[in-house]
């Protein structure tokens, strides 16, 4: 750590066009901090799923996703404005990736008995530490600026209370409680910047969300893992677990192709369109790592584990896939699409995914399949549009 890190005593906002901005190690240890989360969402999801409690898995899953994805939102944008990496802001963020922790140990308990109070003391510890990081930010900025950063510390802890005095009312309040704080949770941001938008970095946010994205799928991987293990110990069952591992490897490898197909951050150009890309992320991170639930409920299935129908199991990665192409088309490849071919592409390969579920035993490969032709379609789609064009 240089000298300058060392005795920064105000932190100043960062500037939106910076050249070669990049996350940074701190922020890689942090997401490392949420896959043990994610994991524990994902493992509660395929245990509910795979004993037939669909409402109360997806339930679960639904509250609890959010509930990471929403953390790691908030560190995420303000470190793109503020990060200044000195020391009180290293030790801020180490704070924050305990009350990760924090949060994933509360998850088993959240999905399993609906006791919501140790999810709920992880958040306490994390919005501390964030709320003190806007604290400063406020101290190092004037005018509207400082406006801004006290709004984010207020709103946060008005929220954070609500959050808190929620859980001394009944379970039947939960439901209407989560929904409505959830509201509050996310117009914090809206309200916060219309005194004056923070700095945060194109190009350093679309990055972020791109390694956030790589971590889900991740998981996926580790499901088809999984699933190659189980082949080896139970050949009786090799004939099935075979389609769903390269089914599911097809589906990953297509969902991480069609998310990287253009530099998203040429799109990013204010707040509005940055809200409706950064929320919209909730469906994409949550459909990719429930992707890797569903591949894990498929390989229960196949090796007699699971109390659920052959529909049910495939249902379980056909949904989320289907929702992930959806939402990534709609966030992130019609930008880049200039005939109504092209941006048929993925719609129609959603549409055809979730149709792959009565397929049954075979649905995970047939959904891989059709991933996998469409990127090939939407590859020469592509090469036509570009042979089309004039020279020059």
């Amino acid at each position: 750590m240089t000298e300058q890190q060392l005795r920064r005593p105000r932190m100043r906002a960062r500037s939106p066009h910076e050249a070669h901005r990049s996350a940074t190690p701190l922020e890689l240890l942090f997401d490392l901090c949420f896959v043990v989360a994610v994991a524990q969402a994902g493992a509660r999801l395929v245990h509910s799923v795979a004993e037939g409690s669909f409402a109360a898995g997806v339930g679960g899953y639904v509250f609890v996703f959010f509930a990471i994805w929403l953390a790691w939102v908030n560190f995420t944008w303000f470190a793109s404005a503020y990060d200044t990496d000195d020391v009180p802001y290293r030790i801020a963020t180490f704070v924050q990736m305990c009350g990760v922790l924090v949060l994933a140990a509360g998850i088993p308990r959240a999905f399993d008995e609906d006791d919501f109070s140790i999810a709920v003391a992880g958040y306490v510890i994390m919005r501390l530490a964030l709320v003190g990081q806007w604290l400063r930010a406020a101290h190092g900025e004037t005018g509207a600026g400082r406006t801004t950063a006290l709004r984010y510390a207020g709103g946060l802890v008005v929220v954070q209370t609500a959050w808190v005095l929620l859980l001394q009312l009944p379970d039947s309040a939960w439901s209407a409680g989560f929904v409505i704080l959830a509201a509050a949770d996310l117009s914090v941001p809206v309200i916060a910047e219309r005194a004056r938008r923070t700095g945060w970095h194109p190009h350093h946010i679309a990055e972020r969300h791109g390694l956030f994205t790589i971590i889900v799928l991740g998981e996926t991987i580790a499901a088809a893992t999984v699933a190659v293990q189980s082949a080896l110990n139970e050949s009786s069952a090799a004939d099935d677990l075979v389609p769903i591992v390269v089914g599911g490897l097809l589906v990953v490898f297509s969902a991480f192709w069609f998310y990287f197909a253009g530099p998203i951050h040429e799109h990013l150009h204010g707040n509005r369109e940055a809200f409706r890309w950064g929320y919209g992320h909730y469906f994409v991170l949550g459909s990719a790592a429930a992707i890797g639930a569903g591949l894990e409920v498929a390989v229960e299935h196949a090796t007699h584990h699971a109390h659920v129908s052959v529909y049910a199991a495939a249902a379980a990665v056909t949904i989320p896939a289907s929702i992930y192409l959806f939402s990534v088309w709609l966030l992130h490849a019609r930008h880049f699409k200039r005939t109504l071919a092209q941006q048929l592409v993925l719609p129609g390969a959603a549409v055809l995914v979730a149709a792959s579920t009565a397929a049954g035993r075979w649905a995970v490969l047939l959904a891989g399949v059709v991933c996998a032709v469409a990127v090939a379609v939407g590859l020469t789609l592509e090469r036509r549009v570009r042979a089309s064009r004039p020279p020059g």
